[in-house]
């Protein structure tokens, strides 16, 4: 019994890790070693959950909604406001991304609060319904609806005309 729970949750995280991992960075603003430490924090509650969890229906969804949580969580902490500067990784761009885009992406989300940040990341990227997100934040569903538009709008503004530049590359 308790080796086909692990197997189960292996599979599981095997699966889910990079997704996570994504999303992760997304909320991070491209923090990718806060986003490995959310993810790991993720996996560990689940782990601790995994009994519990089978009987929900998505527990791809649940696994989301705890990432989510962790990160405001964290943003909480007074240590959250560290950031450590230096330069990025040299990394050869993946999948012919383009890295100025993502680079001005990042940093119009690293702008944003961070209830803003994860309206637009659980709404936009993860493609979730108002009542979705509104579940996973413990607000009101007007209340998504209120900060994914102060949230895009703050993008555009940010953005401005520079994003159909990188876009026309």
């Amino acid at each position: 019994m308790r080796q086909s729970h692990a197997d189960g949750f292996l599979e599981f995280a095997t699966a889910r890790t990079g997704h996570l991992f994504r999303s992760a960075c997304l909320l991070t603003s491209g923090d990718t070693h806060l986003a490995e430490d959310l993810v790991q924090e993720t996996l560990g509650r689940m782990y601790s959950l995994w009994g519990r969890v089978q009987r929900i229906g998505n527990p791809a969804g649940y696994a989301q909604t705890v990432l989510v949580r962790a990160f405001l969580s964290h943003r909480r902490r007074r240590s959250a406001t560290e950031r450590p500067l230096g330069e990025l990784p040299d990394r050869a761009p993946e999948n012919g991304d383009d890295p100025a885009l993502r680079i001005a992406l990042l940093d119009a989300l690293a702008a944003l609060a961070p209830k803003d940040r994860a309206v637009v990341v659980l709404r936009y990227w993860e493609d979730r319904s108002v009542e979705e997100t509104a579940d996973v934040l413990h607000v009101s569903s007007a209340a998504v609806r209120t900060r994914s538009t102060r949230a895009l709008a703050k993008l555009r503004e940010r953005l401005g005309g520079s994003i159909v530049e990188f876009a026309s590359r």
